[in-house]
C-alpha cells in the first residue's frame, strides 16, 4: 500500500470514527433529553394549528368508579388510578415533551412519595398557561393512604421554556378537585367531592344509582380571596365543565333521579337486607339512625299491585349549562328525553292518553342517544357541540361521537349528527377535540368491544388521533399524533405490587391557543314579571339582596298546566279549580292546585359490610318536601305554594341544594312529577314560563305563555308584609 492510500485510509478511518461519536452523542442528547422532560422529535407526524395538552395514564381495566369510569372517576385511590402518568405537550411539528418531569414532578420506574397521576388540563384564555388536577405519592407495602387530586397551574408551555407548576392557593383541601377551567373573571370553575356545607360527616356523597362516592357538583374559586361558592349541587355528579362562546359553563350532569335501588333489595330481603340501608332523622352529624327506609318522592321503581304507578326509572348523563354565577342551570337549550331518547315509558297505565314513546308519534331529531359525555364547541362555529354517547360500563366512556348545532334553535328543531359510526365497527371514541383548522382530533381505541382486561393490562388502547372522512358523511380514526409513549412503572396498591411496561393511555386533548373571552349573558327581568314587581312597588334589587343575605332565590312560572307537546308520558290535560286550563287531547283532565317542592337532603345511610352494625362513611340523598319557610300558608302538602287561577307559581326556595317538585290535586297527591334536580343560586330569580317548559308549542298547540303571574303579585305583596315585623319573626323561618 502506498504512502497516499494509507493517508486515504486512516482519513476516511477518522471521518467515520467521528461521525459515529457525534452520532453517539446526539442519540445520548436525545435520551436525556426524553428523561428530563425536553423536547423529542416525533417523526413523520403530521402538523396540528397550535400545541395539543395532553395526559398519560397507566392503562386501568377495571371501569367502575376508576379514572376512565363515566361516573366515580374522581377518586385519588391507587386502584382507581394507577401512578406514573405525565402531561405533556405536543408541538405543532410533532415535537413531544413532558411537563411534568420538566418542571421536576413525577418518577420513573418505581412509584414512591413523588408519584404522580394527572388529568384534566385546561388552557387559560390568553394561551399561555393551563391549570390541571394531579394527585401525588404512592403507598409503601400494606400501608393504606389516603390521596387527593388536588389543582395545579403550569407555566411555560413553550418549546424553549422551563415549565413552572404551582398549587392553587385556598383549594378545599382533604378533597378531590378535578376538572378544572378558567372562568371569564379569572375564579376557577371545578368539581370536587367536598360536601355542600363542608361538614366530614356527609362525605362522601353517595350518588343515586349505586350509592358510590361521587363529586357534589361543581365549585367555583377565587384562588386570590379564597371566596368559594357552590354553583351547581349534583346529587350524582357533574363532569367536564367548559366555557362556550356564549360565556355560559357546559357540562355533563347525571340525572338519576329516581328511588334507591339498594333500598329495594333490602326490601325484598328484610331478614337480611344486602345493603343495610336506613334513613337519618335529619343531616346532621347527630342524627339518629332510624328502623325505617321510607322514600317519599320519585313513585316507586316497579309497578305498584293496586295503582296506577307503571313503576319510574331515569338515567342519562346529559349536556346542561349554567352561568358562571350559578344562575339559569338548565339542560342545553332545553332538550330532553322527548328530543334525544328513542323510548321513553308512561308514567301511569289507566288513561289512554298516557302513551310510551318509541317513535310512534314524529319529532325532528331522527338520531336518538341516551348520554353525552365530554362536550366540546366547535371554535370555528359556536352553538356547534362534540360528545360522546357511551355506554355506562365497560367502555371506560367511550363510543361514537356525535355533534349537534344549536345556535338559533329551540330544542325541537335541533337535530343529532353521528360523526363516527355509531356501531364503533371503527372502535370507540373519547374526548372529540375540534381543532382551529376545522380538523377533528379524539382519543381513539381500535377495540370496538367492550374492555375485557384485568389490572393495568387493559385491552383498549386510547391514543390522540386525527378523524379523516370514512364516507356516507361519517369519519374515522386516521393518523396518531405521537409514536405511542412508553413507561416502565410499578407499584404498591398496596397489598401487591403492580408491574407495568408498555404504551400509556394518552387522554384529556385541549388546543394551547388563545380565545376571545365570551360575555356571561345578563340577566333581565322579563316583562310579564316586571308588570309584578311595578304593581307590587317593590324593587328587585331590594328583593334580591334580601334573598341573598338569607340564602333564598325566587322561581316563577306563568301557567304550570302548559307542557311541551311531546311530552306524553305524564298526565297533561291539566286545569285549576276554577281558573285555567289545557288540554291537549279528548279524555280525562287533572285538576292540579299545588306545587310541591321537595329538597335533596343527606340522610339515606348503610351500614357496613358482612352484618356490620357500623354506617359506611357519607350519605345518599333523599327528596323531603320543604320550601324555604317564607311563602304564604297554605291548605297543601308540606313544602308546597297554591297555584294562582291564571295557572301561575311563585315561591321563595333554598339556594345552593338540590331542589325537585311535583304538581298536586286538591287533595295533595301527585299528579306530574318533575324528572331533573334543580339549584338556584343566591338571591336568584327564575322565571320559567311552563311547568315543563316548551320548546315551542305546548300540548294544545300554544306558544309560551305571556300571562303575568298573579301569583307572584301575591307573593310579593306577603314579602312586604313580611318586611312589616320584625326580623326575629321570620329570619327563624329561613330553611339555610
Amino acid at each position: 500500500m502506498s504512502s497516499q492510500s494509507t493517508f486515504k485510509f486512516f482519513y476516511r478511518f477518522i471521518l467515520v470514527f467521528l461521525s459515529l461519536i457525534i452520532i453517539i452523542l446526539l442519540v445520548s442528547h436525545a435520551a436525556r433529553a426524553s428523561l428530563a422532560g425536553g423536547p423529542s422529535q416525533a417523526g413523520g407526524q403530521p402538523t396540528t394549528p397550535y400545541p395539543i395538552l395532553f395526559v398519560t395514564q397507566i392503562p386501568i381495566a377495571a371501569d367502575f368508579i376508576t379514572i376512565g369510569s363515566t361516573f366515580g372517576n374522581h377518586r385519588g385511590a391507587m386502584q382507581s388510578v394507577g401512578r406514573g402518568g405525565d402531561l405533556w405537550i405536543r408541538y405543532p411539528d410533532g415535537t413531544l415533551k413532558n411537563l411534568t418531569q420538566a418542571a421536576g414532578y413525577g418518577v420513573t420506574g418505581f412509584q414512591d412519595d413523588n408519584a404522580i397521576a394527572v388529568r384534566d388540563p385546561a388552557v387559560h384564555w390568553e394561551g399561555t398557561k393551563a391549570i390541571f388536577s394531579m394527585v401525588i405519592g404512592a403507598p409503601e407495602q400494606y400501608q393504606w393512604e389516603t390521596y387527593y387530586w388536588q389543582l395545579y397551574e403550569i407555566t411555560g408551555l413553550g418549546l424553549n421554556d422551563t415549565p413552572v407548576i404551582t398549587k392553587v392557593p385556598h383549594q378545599p383541601e382533604d378533597y378531590n378537585n378535578i376538572s378544572p377551567i378558567y372562568g371569564t373573571d379569572e375564579r376557577i370553575i371545578f368539581t370536587s367531592d367536598r360536601p355542600r356545607n363542608g361538614q366530614a360527616h356527609l362525605y362522601p356523597q353517595r350518588d343515586e344509582y349505586e350509592s358510590a362516592p361521587t363529586n357534589t357538583g361543581l365549585w367555583r374559586l377565587d384562588p386570590v380571596t379564597g371566596d368559594l361558592h357552590l354553583l351547581n349541587h349534583a346529587p350524582s355528579g357533574d363532569f367536564t365543565p367548559t366555557i362556550d362562546s356564549y360565556g355560559r359553563v357546559v357540562f355533563t350532569q347525571w340525572d338519576h333521579l329516581q328511588q334507591d335501588q339498594q333500598a329495594d333489595a333490602d326490601r325484598g330481603n328484610p331478614q337480611d337486607p344486602p345493603y343495610g340501608s336506613f334513613n337519618y332523622s335529619h343531616e346532621g352529624a347527630n342524627a339518629a339512625i332510624l328502623n325505617t327506609r321510607v322514600e317519599v318522592f320519585p313513585e316507586p321503581r316497579e309497578a305498584v299491585i293496586g295503582t296506577n304507578i307503571v313503576g319510574h326509572t331515569f338515567n342519562h348523563f346529559f349536556p346542561w349549562t349554567i352561568n358562571q354565577d350559578g344562575t339559569d342551570g338548565e339542560v342545553l337549550l332545553h332538550l330532553g328525553r322527548h328530543e334525544l331518547h328513542g323510548y321513553i315509558p308512561n308514567s301511569i297505565n289507566d288513561d289512554p292518553n298516557i302513551v310510551e314513546y318509541y317513535g310512534q308519534y314524529p319529532r325532528t331529531n331522527p338520531h336518538e342517544i341516551v348520554n353525552m359525555f365530554q362536550i366540546k364547541e366547535d371554535p370555528l362555529n359556536p352553538g356547534v357541540f362534540f360528545g360522546v354517547d357511551a355506554p355506562e360500563f365497560y367502555t371506560h366512556a367511550a363510543g361514537n361521537i356525535i355533534s349537534m348545532a344549536t345556535d338559533g334553535l329551540n330544542g325541537d328543531q335541533v337535530t343529532v349528527i353521528y360523526v363516527t359510526d355509531a356501531t364503533n365497527n371503527d372502535g370507540r371514541y373519547r374526548e372529540p377535540l375540534p381543532l382551529a383548522d376545522g380538523t377533528l382530533a379524539a382519543i381513539h381505541t381500535d377495540d370496538s368491544g367492550y374492555e375485557e382486561g384485568s389490572g393495568v393490562n387493559s385491552t383498549y388502547e386510547f391514543r390522540l388521533k386525527l378523524l379523516a372522512p370514512a364516507g356516507g358523511g361519517l369519519w374515522t380514526a386516521s393518523t396518531p399524533l405521537t409514536n405511542g409513549i412508553s413507561k416502565n412503572v410499578s407499584y404498591w396498591d398496596p397489598d401487591t405490587l403492580v408491574t407495568y411496561n408498555g404504551v400509556l393511555w394518552e387522554l384529556n386533548p385541549v388546543e394551547v391557543r388563545p380565545r376571545t373571552r365570551p360575555t356571561p349573558p345578563a340577566f333581565t327581568l322579563p316583562a310579564p314579571e316586571q308588570q309584578m314587581f311595578d304593581q307590587a312597588g317593590v324593587s328587585l334589587a331590594e328583593l334580591q339582596a334580601f334573598m341573598a343575605a338569607r340564602n333564598l332565590a325566587l322561581v316563577i312560572s306563568r301557567n304550570v298546566t302548559t307542557r311541551d307537546d311531546l311530552d306524553r308520558q305524564q298526565p297533561f290535560n291539566l286545569r285549576v279549580p276554577g281558573g285555567v286550563q289545557s288540554i291537549g287531547a279528548p279524555g280525562t283532565i287533572y285538576d292540579v292546585s299545588y306545587l310541591q317542592f321537595f329538597q335533596g337532603l343527606q340522610i339515606r345511610g348503610y351500614m357496613g359490610c358482612c352484618g356490620s352494625n357500623t354506617p359506611q362513611d357519607g350519605r345518599r340523598l333523599l327528596a323531603q318536601p320543604g320550601g324555604s319557610g317564607l311563602n304564604p300558608p297554605t291548605t297543601g302538602p308540606t313544602g308546597s305554594v297554591t297555584l294562582g287561577n291564571d295557572g301561575s307559581m311563585a315561591a321563595f326556595v333554598p339556594a345552593g341544594r338540590a331542589m325537585t317538585w311535583q304538581l298536586t290535586n286538591p287533595e295533595g297527591a301527585a299528579v306530574v312529577r318533575e324528572r331533573y334536580w334543580l339549584t338556584f343560586a343566591p338571591g336568584e330569580v327564575r322565571v320559567c314560563a311552563s311547568c315543563h317548559g316548551l320548546n315551542e308549542l305546548d300540548q294544545a298547540g300554544h306558544t309560551v305563555p305571556t300571562n303575568p303571574p298573579q301569583a307572584l303579585l301575591a307573593l310579593l305583596q306577603w314579602w312586604q308584609t313580611l318586611q312589616s315585623l320584625e326580623p326575629q319573626v321570620y329570619l327563624p323561618l329561613v330553611s339555610r
